[in-house]
């Protein structure tokens, strides 16, 4: 008579005394037990998230933007209204996504909504109302989605924006870094979930990255004298450096109709039209033995503004 003791954590087998068709019993359980071990260790299901994981990122001047957060779906669902039947009720703090809630990276320092905020990650927090959202950035990230963890001495910035209203429903809660401006010196944070858009303005200064950049550049490359000139003129600078710059680009350099037309330019600003002209003339003069018809045009319309 033998049998079988299993012990499952050490995967050994002890024969004890038992009939054979216990032994061969016991044998087929091992088999099966060992084998639903294996499955359950080795497979894994994958299924659709309810709220799929999302990322959004861009670059506002020099300065990188991101927002890591969850997407919760309506669902057929009352989003945001006055009373619990709401999902997200007024004047409640909300996480301002699913899960885990939402993280946004500044590499720089900027302005959000107006109040200078530290380079780095903070959670998004809010607090909708019909008119107005209060929009937090909270300090202690390991907080996550537990809202009830919130201290508000935690708390980096906090700031009052007005809600908007879209024509278009948004099924999927969404969030973009959104109105870049030309100069990239400004961009929005836009919230917008059902009927509900929310921005958030952020303002860039790169200004002080760029000077520092042109004075290692300029001593490393003479290249860059002219990339540096541009930038003083365009905007609104020291023009008198941006001169200087240019004239030591040309040196060697004198037939270059490129730099000679920003010459133009320069001069143009500093209320020097005479200087101007003849500059561009000398510009267009050698555009046309290059057959750079782009020169051509363009110095053609500084001379005309000089008159």
């Amino acid at each position: 008579m033998f049998g079988l003791i299993i012990d499952y954590s050490l995967h050994s087998i002890t024969v004890t005394d038992c009939s054979p068709n216990c032994i061969m019993m016991k044998h087929y359980s091992l088999i099966f037990i060992l084998s639903v071990f294996s499955l359950s260790a080795w497979a894994q299901i994958q299924m659709p998230q309810g709220s799929p994981s999302a990322t959004v990122s861009t670059v506002v001047g020099l300065t990188d933007v991101k927002v890591e957060y969850s997407r919760p779906k309506i669902k057929g669902r009352k989003i945001f209204g006055a009373g619990a039947a709401f999902v997200v009720p007024f004047g409640t703090l909300w996480r301002t996504a699913a899960n885990a809630g939402s993280k946004v990276t500044f590499t720089d320092e900027v302005k959000f909504g107006g109040v200078a905020v530290p380079k780095g990650t903070y959670l998004l927090l809010t607090i909708p109302s019909a008119s107005d959202w209060t929009v937090i950035l909270y300090k202690e990230v390991a907080m996550g989605g537990d809202t009830d963890a919130y201290d508000q001495s935690k708390d980096q910035v906090r700031v009052t924006v007005k809600a908007g209203k879209l024509t278009e429903k948004v099924e999927t809660f969404t969030i973009e870094i959104a109105d870049v401006s030309e100069d990239s010196k400004t961009a929005n944070l836009q919230l917008m979930w059902e009927n509900t858009s929310v921005k958030i303005p952020i303002v860039v200064d790169f200004d002080a990255k760029v000077l520092k950049s042109i004075e290692a550049g300029t001593k490393i490359n003479p290249n860059n004298l002219v990339v540096s000139a541009v930038y003083y003129l365009e905007q609104g600078k020291d023009l008198k450096q941006a001169l200087s710059w240019i004239n030591t680009a040309l040196e060697g350099n004198s037939d270059a109709f490129w730099i000679l037309y920003q010459k133009a330019r320069i001069q143009k600003a500093m209320n020097d039209k005479v200087g101007a002209l003849a500059t561009s003339k000398a510009s267009w003069e050698q555009a046309k033995l290059a057959n750079r018809e782009d020169f051509l045009r363009m110095n053609e319309e500084l001379q005309k503004s000089l008159k």
